[in-house]
């Protein structure tokens, strides 16, 4: 049988109403499938930064955005197996407080360098299709590098903040760690919850549809007699559907789920039985936020022929090679030497 975590919570500051709530462990299920998810997600962008670094002649400005993207879904890696141990232990965080900072600031890093990342590829592929002739700092290296410099210096200034502000505490006989039970934070998770799902949610989607919309509208009037016409359309095309797919599939339900928790939590917490089960939908919403590593991989492959021919390769064992044009074959060698010899 599963052991209960007692908490006790307040509805509203200015109320003498209190109640006994009983926390439920969560499936086993959501255990293995997040582990899972999360695991298959770190075995293919270890692959894509490997690609990155010994596959490519050089990156270009949009490969230096995926790299970073393919940097920010790495960050989650560490933190899964301590949320497996922390589900397996009745939801009691064995790890102490300095453990519970750390998971919080990679998981904010994660899940919201994966949303600003995502949107700057969209922008990306928006100036580089609709407004290929004219002159842009995103098309420029440099300035791409100083910007990529500049997001994670404020996804870690972020990620600080919030691991200061949400600190592990005691609820129930339970160590509990970035948890809805946490009754003395339930002002602060409220207040940063409206936070994220504005500036680490909102605005990024609603760039990213502004960004794709414009660039879909191109695209119907792009000229495809010509084999690269129709490559560029295609490409973009998939990249849309893959780009608005991740942010609906994966970052809207933890979203949406999160800012619901946050609402019971603050303003009905005598309604336990509705507040159990959102925290379990948003643990479930945590595997869907996951798939993004997954999916992100397939974002590369539609902007890179050399990551599609590294693909490629790896399942058919290099069957493909021939195909190479000799120039990519021999930058991709000197690079592959230049990576073993380190």
């Amino acid at each position: 049988m599963m052991e209960p975590a007692v908490f006790t919570s307040q509805l509203g500051n200015n109320s003498n109403y209190s109640e006994s709530c009983v926390g439920e462990n969560q499936h086993a299920s959501i255990t293995i499938l997040m582990c899972l998810v999360f695991f298959l997600g770190f075995l293919l962008n270890s692959f894509s930064i490997w690609v990155f670094f010994c596959r490519l002649p050089h990156l270009t400005t949009g490969t230096m955005l995926q790299l970073n993207l393919a940097l920010t879904d790495a960050l989650a890696t560490p933190v899964t197996p301590m949320l497996a141990v922390y589900f397996a232990m009745g939801n009691d965080w064995p790890f102490g407080g300095f453990l519970c900072k750390v998971k919080i600031t990679l998981l904010s890093a994660h899940f919201y360098g994966s949303s600003v990342f995502l949107t700057l590829i969209s922008v990306h592929r928006y100036i580089a299709v609709v407004h290929f002739n004219k002159g842009s700092c995103m098309k420029r290296k440099e300035f791409i590098r100083k910007l990529c410099a500049g997001v994670w210096f404020l996804l870690l200034i972020n990620a600080l903040i919030y691991a200061i502000v949400l600190p592990s505490t005691k609820e129930g006989g339970h160590s509990q760690c970035l948890s809805i039970h946490q009754k003395s934070l339930a002002d602060s998770y409220f207040i940063l919850n409206f936070f994220r799902f504005i500036f680490g949610f909102l605005i990024p989607f609603l760039v990213s549809v502004v960004c794709y919309g414009r660039l879909a509208n191109t695209l119907t009037h792009l000229n495809i007699s010509t084999a690269k016409g129709l490559q560029v359309k295609l490409k973009s095309q998939k990249m849309i559907a893959v780009c608005l797919m991740i942010f609906g599939l994966c970052f809207l339900p933890l979203n949406i789920i999160r800012t619901v928790g946050v609402i019971i939590k603050k303003y009905y917490p005598q309604h336990c039985h509705l507040l159990l089960r959102t925290e379990t939908a948003y643990y479930a919403s945590w595997i869907l936020a996951g798939v993004n590593s997954c999916l992100d991989p397939v974002l590369y492959c539609f902007g890179s022929q050399n990551f599609r021919d590294a693909f490629r390769s790896l399942r058919l064992r290099q069957t493909d090679a021939p195909n190479r044009s000799n120039s990519e074959m021999t930058g991709n060698q000197l690079v592959e030497r230049s990576c073993g010899d380190k």
